[in-house]
């Protein structure tokens, strides 16, 4: 890790627990932070935190950022946000849109506000790639926005206005990462709304087949943990002043079918498994809500923040189907 990365500030790290950010809870940690977690255990799991716990620099907060209270408590002293938490999946938004919307817009809003009462440094927060909703073109560059397609995609574009006005209102100053189909260790594969490699890499492990969504041309700008974390530590450690109070991509800066990605799937599972090599894929119907084709352009966080992903979608494949192995089969 960089020595240039922030050190001995406290900071909040909401949604802790869960697959982001409790990587990056590990990281603060590790760079002689004194981290605060805040999570009511929606989607995160306790055991990505376990370890931690007898951390004397980490804190574990058991709220809910719909309740202003919970979040005016866990901004007590704080220096910097990374705000996590957040209702993602765009299908889950589309079955029930108004807790999507409690948790990603008002919960985002008592966030900014016990944020801006405690005068916190940076509020640095989680955005979307779903914010580029329809528009065509590709790369998808950050000052050039589509309509939403779904509700989540909407609450998510709410929050940058949001940021924008308690900028311009307070300022308090923030920072929006747009993150692009994120996957790593610690990403859960169950429940309705897994994710996709991690989905797929359980379903191979148990020999079952793959449903990809639609033909499999769809394709996505996958981003690896390590590239996330990178982005979030420049985030709150930049010096730039011109790089706060705008929204960045998180991404590598490729893009690859899911097509390309269950064969790269299946293919590093198979070193471990050569069974899993045989097993075929099915082909079910388009989901609703989904962006057919997303790619980042990374130009503006090279730029402002000086963002030189590490990983690509193979090496980040590589070390993630790895962990996958160890820890779930």
């Amino acid at each position: 890790m960089k020595n240039n990365y922030i050190s001995n500030s406290k900071i909040l790290v909401t949604g802790g627990a869960g697959f982001i950010g409790s990587n990056l809870c590990e990281t603060l940690l590790q760079l002689k932070n004194k981290v605060v977690c805040l999570d009511n255990f929606a989607t995160g799991k306790r055991e990505n935190i376990q370890h931690l716990l007898e951390n004397p620099n980490f804190k574990l907060i058991v709220g809910d950022i719909r309740n202003i209270e919970d979040c005016t408590k866990a901004c007590e002293g704080v220096d910097y946000v990374l705000h996590e938490a957040a209702l993602g999946s765009v299908p889950r938004s589309i079955i029930d849109p108004k807790t999507t919307n409690d948790v990603n817009i008002s919960g985002f809003l008592n966030m900014l506000t016990a944020a801006r009462d405690a005068n916190v440094k940076r509020f640095v927060y989680a955005a979307s790639s779903s914010t580029y909703g329809d528009s065509k073109g590709l790369p998808k560059v950050e000052n050039v926005i589509g309509k939403p397609l779904s509700p989540y995609a909407i609450t998510k574009y709410v929050n940058e206005l949001y940021a924008e006005i308690f900028y311009k209102t307070y300022g308090l100053n923030t920072i929006g990462l747009r993150y692009f189909n994120v996957f790593g260790r610690k990403q859960d594969p169950e429940g309705a709304y897994a994710a996709v490699i991690p989905k797929f890499v359980m379903q191979f492990m148990k020999y079952e087949s793959p449903l990809i969504n639609g033909d499999g041309e769809f394709s996505r700008d996958f981003t690896y943990i390590d590239n996330v974390i990178q982005m979030n530590l420049l985030a709150i450690s930049t010096s730039n002043t011109k790089a706060l109070n705008q929204v960045y991509n998180v991404a590598f800066g490729e893009r690859a079918t899911l097509n390309n990605l269950v064969e790269a799937l299946k293919r590093k599972l198979a070193k471990f498994d050569s069974k899993i090599a045989a097993i075929e894929i099915k082909y079910g119907p388009e989901r609703a809500g989904d962006i057919p084709h997303s790619l980042a352009s990374i130009e503006k966080a090279t730029k402002l923040l000086n963002y030189k992903p590490e990983y690509s979608l193979e090496n980040g494949l590589e070390k993630a189907v790895a962990w996958y192995w160890e820890n779930l089969k």
